[in-house]
């Protein structure tokens, strides 16, 4: 079996392709059922977020051609994917793996929602039957990897993430944002943490639209904020300061002509505004607008590289703890190589055992001594478990095979300082 790792991510391509390439949470199982169809592929699992989308697999055989799999699911020309894709294979695919959830990989360095969602992935995999043996067991020790980076290492340290970064731009861009009015588009996991952030920097008003009602006022009840529905949009724009959108819609929620109108209501008072969802819930057209500074996630990277530096010794102490974790997986890899052959040596010593015993007992029961009984099972059973090493112990030493002769020694003598 070889362990496949292959995908697309901030660093290998812009915003505009990774769009075309994420996978909505809706479609997710469909493609899982269509990638275990595939040839070769025995386990998979899919990993789309804002930055990265990736596929992880099991495969027997050739390898499989995930690029291609991929390129025909969006209906993308193969050629430009297989530029942008990077690919590993077994420990190397692991690796990559456990950088990933341990934010090593991340356009935020160390940031912690790609460990949750990894194990969305794994759940939702593992819900669609993809995920039954090896792989889940990789997933397993990648989870136990990054847990250990969390809690070992600084790099969990004051967090950072896409969220905190879009929060520290309009910290830069307003000097009092007690005076700021903020609207979050989307009540998920990203705008969740963005509501606590601006909570923190003392936001003086928060505001959070989503399509579902109860789901923006549970959230906006945190802070307490206020919840409209999305059609409540474009009067709350008349009255906002900062929008952040991060909603799991495919098309965008927030166009051109709803932010005209409401900079015409504010008299052309200025907005910023950050779009940190894959695909965009906000139209580019709307940057050309005077008076609206929108930024989207990859425009967010200059504005964490101060913490990308604060954080490189965590870094390279996370990166010790993955190597050390993949020379152990390697260690157990090649430790089971030998479990056939104890099992059959397990096997023969115990038939033989059993032979002599059946023998034992008989004498027993014709009223035998014994002690003698005992004494002649001890030796027949020593010789017989002995007649196989007798035999090719003394084959090495006529072909004069010294090494070979040494590491018998290591394995049939008993050697108590190992203990």
């Amino acid at each position: 079996m070889k362990l496949l790792a292959t995908g697309v991510n901030h660093t290998t391509a812009e915003l505009s392709f990774r769009e075309r390439l994420t996978f909505p949470e809706t479609a997710i199982a469909a493609a899982l059922q269509d990638l275990r169809r595939q040839p070769g592929v025995a386990e998979a699992a899919l990993l789309s977020t804002c930055n990265r989308t990736e596929i992880y697999c099991l495969a027997h055989g050739p390898a499989p051609d995930l690029t291609q799999w991929l390129a025909d699911w969006h209906g993308l020309d193969g050629v430009r994917l297989r530029e942008a894709l990077y690919r590993y294979e077994d420990e190397e695919a692991l690796r990559h793996m456990m950088r990933v959830a341990g934010g090593l990989d991340s356009l935020v360095l160390g940031e912690p929602q790609i460990l949750g969602q990894m194990r969305e992935a794994y759940a939702r995999a593992t819900d669609a039957g993809a995920l039954t043996g090896e792989l889940a067991r990789a997933f397993q020790q990648v989870f136990s990897v990054a847990k250990r980076i969390r809690t070992d290492t600084g790099i969990g340290a004051n967090p950072v993430s896409v969220a905190y970064a879009a929060v520290s731009f309009a910290r830069h861009i307003f000097a009092d944002l007690k005076k700021s009015r903020a609207l979050l588009i989307g009540a998920g996991e990203m705008i969740e943490l963005v509501t606590r952030h601006l909570s923190e920097q003392g936001v003086g008003h928060i505001t959070v639209a989503n399509r579902t009602l109860p789901r923006a006022q549970a959230l906006a009840a945190q802070v307490g904020g206020e919840a409209v529905s999305l059609a409540g949009v474009p009067a709350a724009l008349e009255r906002t300061d900062i929008v952040i959108a991060c909603t799991g819609s495919p098309v965008p929620v927030l166009g051109k002509g709803v932010v005209e109108r409401a900079l015409k209501k504010r008299r052309h008072k200025p907005i910023f505004m950050v779009d940190i969802a894959v695909p965009r819930d906000i139209e580019p057209e709307v940057g050309r607008l005077q008076d609206v500074y929108l930024y989207t996630v990859d425009d967010l990277h200059e504005a964490i590289e101060e913490n990308v530096r604060q954080r490189q010794e965590a870094a390279r102490h996370a990166e010790q703890i993955i190597n050390a974790a993949l020379d152990r997986h390697e260690r157990e890899r090649r430790e089971l190589a030998a479990v056939d052959t104890l099992r059959s040596y397990r096997e023969q010593t115990l038939a033989l055992g059993e032979d002599e015993l059946r023998r034992s007992l008989t004498q027993l029961e014709s009223g035998a001594d014994p002690a003698e009984v005992l004494r002649r099972f001890q030796h027949a059973l020593l010789n017989k478990v002995m007649h196989g090493p007798s035999v090719q112990l003394r084959r090495l030493a006529a072909e004069n095979r010294t090494d070979d002769l040494l590491l018998a020694r290591q394995l049939l003598l008993r050697d108590d300082s190992e203990e």
